[in-house]
């Protein structure tokens, strides 16, 4: 027997009883209302009158935990009880809304209208004028735009042109036009007309005409002698669908596994057509990872293989409104490859491309081009990213948010995750995204920067006034967008600064403010809010009523509720100024307010709990300064539908009869119902049942009578509901081997579980059995749910054998629980059991701290601290939070600790790479959890010192050893070092060779391939933060450097070129003074000591003497010449003095004679030969010399 009530309770305070006919909430789930609606405010939906209407939820703690199986029973109930809903509107001056059913169906009065209307008024919405005709001819109104097109118009050239705008008013308002802001004169073109009673133009063309004629911007006024109001801009544009121009496209050749995109480039058409593509002979090109269409409607292959040459390639292009298909050229493939032959074996190869020979390639974007890209987005629009990317294998694309997380509720991936969409984008949407193509051979990221702009948005749109002579009021015009949009007032549709002024009117801003109305204060205004992405059009009337009060509900109105549940009696009323409630109940004198009862601003009184004394008489009176109007209600307090014996779970075998029980007790006054469902279907009472007031009777048992039966009991203000399982045993006689040979299948899922036993840390779980399906069932696996932390998110709690359906499930404190079953057998798992009731155990202090406590710097100068946050069945209480405590290491100081409800926390103004002592300790409102043990943590890093003491030794010409120190300020966890070393000699420099080193090695040898060069070292130490500051040492010079220096560079060095040239010159001075000394004696006779005749062929001058010159540039017989050209005697002994005259001989400086063998003349013939050639340059250098 399982109870599914839906019914009122004593004690069950502020709980609704539900009528008969409107009883599917409590079933399907819905949270029953808070409210029993009594609506004096007669409301229609679709044609039926509702003249009252008495709505009770239903409420007992059956029922609750019932929902989630009577939530199968409204399809049912709906289709059974033909209920509908429709939302009650609020009288002038209501500030709320409640819900009355469908009741009863009869034409409406003409007061219906007005009451529905006038209860709008408080709905911030335009205030309308109740359409009783004696209201309608008594009261006035400005005009008000009911309808009008959009404001981008797009129309078919093929029809007629319709441009709507409607209004009303009281009086009726005359309608005008503008086209491009100038005056249309609607009478002088014969194609256009205006609909009767109505401003919507019609433009014909069935007597001929272009329709692209009438393009462009079109503005309605609708206008009465109270004031003018305005339609939107309209754009009026006309569709178009361009032909695709003519084109003759080559063959596209392209090399097997290249990357290829295939343009679509649409012709320009309004609206846009939506592009695809197919093959010529419009087979649909299948698109995939590896193939697939752009946004702009290109065809990209990220790598080309041979099959797909196998088809054509045609883009399409269809247009809305003509309902055309456009179809481009199509392009043709030619792929060349290494492996001619298409083998299809290959196509599942698991390394297809290596296979067909194809390189690998690692990834690239197609499109976007680049690292990096903008886009801007308007708000409200959809925000759509694209990522195309080519590679061999064909890359995966993923997609992130810099600083934060994708929105989950608004974004969705496309085109096999190459675009991501994000619905209804708002400015937090703003920021970078990246996407990140991969594949095994690497990857690549393209950044887009998205920036968020919003054409204007309403904050607070400017509504209808109505005020009362004498009154204050305002019209707020407030509207956001970026850029920040500006605010034009206009008035009747012209600016507001061109108006008549008005005393009674003041504009500050975005506010325009009234003083002391008065009747000659009505008009309508107009706030047109604009920026560079759009523009807001508002209509707001002014109108000044003077009415006194009216009731807008039947009079003596009769409404029955149950007992025990809450209600709310409503007067709907009209007046100006807004008239003040009051209630009554029998005619006395106070007003009902306090204690059971409630009267909200808008009038409605509530009763908070109904009792067999609250039944009576109540009169609401409504007050201005105009006078008073009042109306009564007649309420009838009923007993709730019981169901007080209900139907048993019970188990029979087949052929026997099986009766379910079903006694009901309800107010004799209703009419009840009772009525039958099977497994929540409406049940068919065939010749084997029978169904009386209080029981079903089952006559011969079959297995198709299994399942659940429920009782509905109902009246027409509520009902009750119960259930019960029938189990049916099969034939004692069916051999097992026909069972053997059925077929095997999942179980059932479980049914009808129950919570009992309900303690602090535990509760009993129950639960029916499902079909196993010719398979026993192995386990049972018990999920659970709860709805603080993961809302909607099962989790295993423990596991049982088959045999059993009822545990004990340990709890943790403060978990709203709710619990699922799962079955297993051979074949697989069932589907999760409906939840059970949700119970809430009672909470505790933690019990345990977080895990995983962490401390590292993200800064040099600061220290993060993170934890694993616990999870529901941890918190064991409400809000749950952290104490974070810290202090450093070493200097034990006093600890200092924060509150944090995240999972970390950054303690700044850090020292660089100090330990710290860290605790996290959990705590909720019932208290702390154990005292937590510390964890180290280390704040941020920075750059090392240089590593100490740095030595170059060389021990010979083949080797150097290079030891240093550890830095004295590490500064961090030290990583390791770098060493850079190069070899120079000079100042030619080798290659630089770069070496990484373990943090725990300090020595290193470097083997010399060039004995001459030196090298320079340079040696860094490093943290997770970068290398430091380096060290910089040079190995010494080897013994024969500077020969070897000498050698190899002296016929470059600057000092030896100009030392060879000033040797250079030196030698030829010395040449050119040699070369004067021989040449100095000039013209001298020669004797030799002995006689020797002069042979006929010298040369003899008339005087006797020789003529010396380089022809006869030899040495004197009986001499040699010495190295220096200089002549030496040989074995003589005679002076060359004794070969002068009168002893005026000379030697020079080298021993050599110089003297003359000639006669005086000839000797002064030779000194005036000489005193001419001491002028000649060649004598100035000999005398030097």
């Amino acid at each position: 027997m399982r109870r599914l009530a839906a019914r009122g309770a004593a004690g069950d305070a502020g709980e609704v009883a539900a009528p008969a006919a409107h009883s599917s909430d409590s079933a399907q789930g819905r949270s029953p209302s808070p409210w029993r609606l009594i609506d004096l405010c007669a409301i229609w939906d679709s044609g039926v009158y509702l003249p009252s209407a008495a709505w009770n939820g239903a409420s007992s703690g059956v029922a609750r935990r019932r929902l989630n199986e009577a939530e199968k029973l409204s399809s049912v109930r709906e289709a059974q009880l033909k209920r509908l809903e429709v939302t009650r509107p609020r009288v002038l001056g209501s500030r709320e809304q409640g819900r009355v059913p469908r009741m009863a169906r009869k034409p409406p009065p003409p007061w219906v209208h007005a009451a529905f209307l006038l209860c709008l008024l408080s709905l911030g919405g335009a205030i309308e004028i109740p359409m009783d005709p004696s209201i309608q001819n008594e009261l006035t109104q400005p005009p008000t735009i009911t309808k009008q097109s959009v404001k981008d118009h797009i129309v078919d050239p093929r029809d007629n042109i319709l441009i709507e705008c409607e209004a009303k008013g009281n009086p009726a308002p005359s309608f005008h036009w503008t086209r491009n802001s100038r005056f249309f004169n609607i009478a002088k073109d014969p194609r256009v007309s205006m609909r009767r009673r109505s401003g919507t133009l019609v433009i014909d063309f069935r007597s001929g005409g272009r329709p692209e004629e009438y393009e462009g911007e079109y503005q309605c006024f609708a206008r009465n002698k109270f004031g003018t109001a305005l339609s939107n801009r309209i754009r009026l544009q006309v569709s178009k669908s361009p032909l695709w121009p003519k084109e003759n496209l080559d063959p596209v050749v392209v090399q097997e596994g290249a990357p290829l995109t295939l343009q679509c480039n649409p012709p320009p058409g309004l609206p846009s057509p939506v592009i695809f593509w197919m093959s010529s002979s419009m087979e649909p090109i299948t698109q995939d990872k590896r193939v697939s269409q752009g946004h702009n409607g290109d065809l990209y292959f990220s790598n080309v293989m041979l099959q797909d040459m196998q088809t054509d390639y045609s883009c399409n292009a269809r247009f809305h409104f003509t309902h055309t298909i456009q179809q481009k050229n199509p392009f043709t493939l030619k792929v060349l490859t290494n492996h001619p032959y298409n083998d299809s074996s290959l196509r599942n190869h698991p390394d297809m491309y290596s296979a067909r020979g194809v390189a690998e390639r690692t990834p690239s974007f197609m499109y976007p081009q680049g690292t990096a890209s903008s886009q801007m987005v308007l708000r409200g629009m959809d925000l759509l990213l694209e990522c195309i990317a080519s590679g061999v294998p064909t890359p995966d694309i993923a997609w992130y948010k810099k600083g934060g997380d994708l929105p989950s509720d608004k974004a969705k991936f496309e085109n096999f995750n190459k675009a991501l969409r994000i619905t209804n984008v708002s400015e937090e949407d703003s920021g970078e995204y990246f996407c990140l193509a991969s594949n095994k051979m690497g990857s690549i990221r393209h950044t887009i920067s998205v920036r968020v702009k919003a054409a204007p948005y309403w904050l607070d749109e400017p509504k209808n006034l109505i005020l009362a002579p004498g009154e204050d009021g305002r019209l707020v015009c407030r509207a956001n967008g970026n850029p920040k949009p500006t605010v034009q007032w206009l008035v009747n549709g012209e600016p507001l600064q061109s108006a008549p002024p008005n005393p009674n009117r003041e504009v500050a801003g975005d506010t325009i403010i009234f003083r002391d109305t008065q009747i000659s204060s009505r008009a309508v205004y107009q706030c047109n809010t604009s920026n560079e992405h759009g523009y807001l059009l508002a209509n707001a009337f002014v109108s000044v009523l003077d009415v006194p009060p009216r009731m807008l509900s039947p009079r003596n109105q009769l409404i029955r509720v149950i007992l025990y549940n809450r209600t709310r009696l409503d007067c709907p009323f009209f007046g100006s100024p807004i008239p003040t409630l009051r209630w009554f109940k029998n005619g006395q004198g106070s007003n009902l307010d306090g204690g059971n009862y409630h009267v909200y601003e808008n009038g409605s009184l509530e009763i908070k709990m109904i009792r067999k004394e609250d039944q009576g008489i109540y009169t609401c009176v409504a007050t201005n300064i105009l006078g008073k109007a009042e109306n009564q209600v007649r309420l009838e307090v009923k007993d709730p539908t019981r169901i007080y014996r209900m139907p048993e779970d019970q188990v029979a075998k087949r052929g026997t009869t099986v009766q379910l029980e079903c006694r009901v007790k309800h107010d004799p006054s209703l009419k009840l119902t009772v009525s039958w469902l099977k497994d929540d279907e409406p049940l068919y009472i065939g010749n084997r049942m029978k169904k009386e007031d209080d029981s079903l009777t089952i006559f011969g048992v079959a297995e198709r009578d299994q399942g659940s039966y429920t009782c509905v009991a109902s009246t027409e203000l509520d009902q009750d509901l119960a259930k019960a399982y029938l189990t049916v045993l099969a034939d004692q006689a069916t051999p097992t081997n026909r069972l053997a040979a059925l077929p095997k299948g999942r179980p059932d899922r479980p049914r009808d579980l129950e919570l009992t036993d309900l303690a602090e840390r535990s509760v009993r779980l129950t639960w029916i059995p499902g079909d196993a399906n010719n398979s026993p069932i192995t386990d049972y696996v018990v999920q659970f749910e709860e709805d603080q932390f993961q809302p909607g998110v099962w989790h295993d709690h423990s596991k049982y054998p088959g045999s059993v359906n009822s545990a004990v499930l340990r709890l943790s404190p403060y978990v709203n629980y709710q619990f699922r079953v799962i079955a297993i057998n051979e074949v697989g798992s069932s589907h999760p059991s409906l939840p059970s009731e949700r119970y809430r155990t009672s909470g505790a202090p933690p019990e345990s701290n977080p895990g995983d406590v962490k401390g590292e710097g993200t800064r040099k100068n600061n220290m993060e601290i993170t934890w694993t946050p616990m999870n529901a069945t941890s918190a064991f209480g409400p809000n749950l939070r952290y104490i974070v405590k810290w202090r450093r290491r070493e200097t034990r100081e006093a600890w200092n600790n924060v509150t944090v409800w995240g999972s970390r926390y950054v303690v700044g103004q850090t020292p660089v790479y100090v330990p710290y002592e860290i605790r996290v300790q959990a705590e909720n409102d019932f208290g702390k959890g154990p005292e937590p043990e510390s964890v180290i943590g280390y704040s941020g890093e920075d750059l090392p010192s240089a590593p100490r003491r740095f030595r170059v030794r060389q021990p010979n010409l083949e080797t150097i050893n290079l030891e240093w120190d550890h830095p004295e300020h590490p500064n961090g966890i030290m990583i390791g070092y770098t060493l850079k070393y190069v070899a120079f000699n000079g100042t030619k420099v080798g290659k630089q060779i770069v070496e990484n080193f373990s943090p725990n090695q300090t020595k290193f040898t470097v083997q010399r391939t060039d004995p001459v060069s030196r090298y320079r070292f340079t040696l860094s130490a490093r943290t997770q933060v970068g290398s430091g500051e380096a060290v910089t040492e040079e190995s010494p010079a080897p013994p024969n450097e500077a020969y070897t220096n000498n050698q190899a560079d002296i016929a470059t060095q600057g000092w030896f070129i100009g030392l060879m040239c000033a040797i250079a010159l030196l030698v030829l001075i010395l040449l050119i003074v040699c070369f004067i000394k021989r040449s100095r004696g000039g013209k001298y006779p020669v004797r030799e000591k002995k006689d020797v005749p002069l042979g006929p062929e010298d040369p003899k001058e008339e005087d006797g003497s020789f003529d010396y010159s380089d022809e006869d540039n030899k040495p004197l017989q009986g001499s040699q010449t010495s190295l220096d050209g200089t002549i030496k005697q040989q074995e003589s002994d005679d002076s060359l003095v004794d070969y002068g005259e009168g002893g005026e001989g000379q030697f020079n400086e080298d021993g050599s004679f110089i003297g003359q063998y000639t006669v005086k003349k000839d000797k002064e013939e030779t000194e005036g030969n000489e005193s001419s050639e001491a002028t000649s340059p060649v004598n100035a250098i000999y005398s030097l010399a």
